[in-house]
């Protein structure tokens, strides 16, 4: 039977009731860190980064100039502000705001967008606006990250730029940064691997930051530079897991008991001022006059790593300088500074040490003048 047009038209109408499979779609399914399948563009140009650290990582991918607009901390100016990813893309300020840091999205400017995000990527998904009812009142694919750490969650770490390298399509690269971590942890701990645990020097590093600065008695138990170089954390016991290891207040008493051979000092604890904070109660408090180190100027400055989440550039740069000041024998070819500009060149496009430092004292792998 020949068909005519009336029949073309019913014809053609019965299609566009068909269900449409995703790859007829140009869609794919992506498995977040949720263990939802999500489904996304075939091809994603534009996205947006929701929570601590997901700009870092969109940013080690080579891949920032996907993003379209921001979370409200890269609007701020500050004084201090240790994010190399931000410090080596200063066009960051000058994009739109979605919604407030840490998570706190807000569906109705994101819905303003022009142009609008292809996807949101997201870390931290259990903090600020929840996932599932921001994918609902957007229409925008949310795909979860799990941040992960350099210690004993790095696979979750590693995961999580496969995963955005899959949305973004830079699984290449993401392999690539993969690899290139996993060579300077190997390098950093081949250089002591022979070294008896009880003959590794005891250090203790304090300032560290949480969620904005604190004291000396704030420190992070599992604190990664000290495990890759080599060195004994005085604040470490074992059992510890999950945010044991990643905070803890050591009671003052505690730290002078122990006497630290070395003491270390996270610069983002000079956001307290001059009046405050790890270096004033170094130079003030008398329990701490007590200590040997202090007493010695065993003292030395390390660059701020926990800051808007981790910053993993900066813990690996910090476990290059403590390896070279407890075993200098081990670490002989290694510039502390030198190696820094190495590791955020090949993270985030352009060597930061120098800016880092001068924006803290440039207190940075030296002796901190305490006395």
């Amino acid at each position: 039977m020949r068909a005519t047009p009336y029949l073309l038209s019913i014809l053609g109408a019965a299609l566009m009731l068909l269900p449409v499979s995703p790859a007829l779609a140009g869609e794919r399914t992506i498995t977040d860190s949720m263990n939802r399948e999500v489904s996304i563009p075939s091809e994603v140009n534009r996205v947006i980064c929701s929570g601590p650290g997901c700009l870092r990582l969109l940013t080690y991918l080579e891949a920032q100039h996907m993003a379209v607009a921001v979370d409200d901390i890269e609007a701020r100016r500050r004084s201090f502000d240790a994010r190399p990813y931000a410090m080596a893309n200063p066009q960051f300020k000058t994009l739109p705001v979605f919604g407030q840091f840490r998570g706190h999205d807000n569906p109705e400017l994101i819905l303003t967008l022009e142009p609008q995000p292809q996807v949101i990527l997201k870390t931290f998904p259990t903090r600020g606006h929840d996932p599932v009812e921001l994918q609902q009142k957007t229409g925008i694919p949310v795909v979860t990250l799990d941040y992960g750490t350099l210690g004993s969650q790095r696979q979750a770490l590693y995961q999580s730029l496969r995963t955005m390298g899959e949305v973004v399509g830079r699984q290449d690269r993401a392999e690539a940064v993969i690899t290139f971590m996993e060579s300077q942890i190997e390098d950093l701990k081949q250089r002591t691997a022979d070294i008896p645990e009880q003959d590794r020097p005891a250090a203790y590093i304090g300032g560290v930051a949480m969620s904005g600065p604190h004291g000396f008695q704030s420190t992070e138990p599992g604190y990664p530079p000290f495990t890759f170089a080599g060195v004994r954390n005085l604040a470490h016991r074992e059992g510890l897991t999950g945010k044991a290891l990643t905070h803890a207040n050591v009671a003052k008493e505690m730290i002078v008991q122990w006497n630290p051979e070395y003491l270390f000092l996270d610069l983002s604890t000079l956001q307290m001022g001059d009046k405050a904070g790890g270096l004033h109660e170094l130079r003030t408090d008398p329990a701490y006059r007590t200590m040997a180190a202090v007493r010695d100027g065993k003292v030395y400055g390390l660059l701020p790593y926990n800051w808007y989440s981790q910053n993993f550039g900066s813990i690996l740069a910090d476990a290059f300088y403590i390896g070279k000041l407890v075993h200098p024998d081990r670490f002989e070819d290694v510039n502390p500074a030198a190696k820094a500009d190495e590791i955020y060149t090949f993270l985030l496009g352009k060597p930061l040490f120098e800016e880092m430092n001068g924006m803290f004292g440039n207190f940075a792998f030296i002796q901190v003048p305490v006395n």
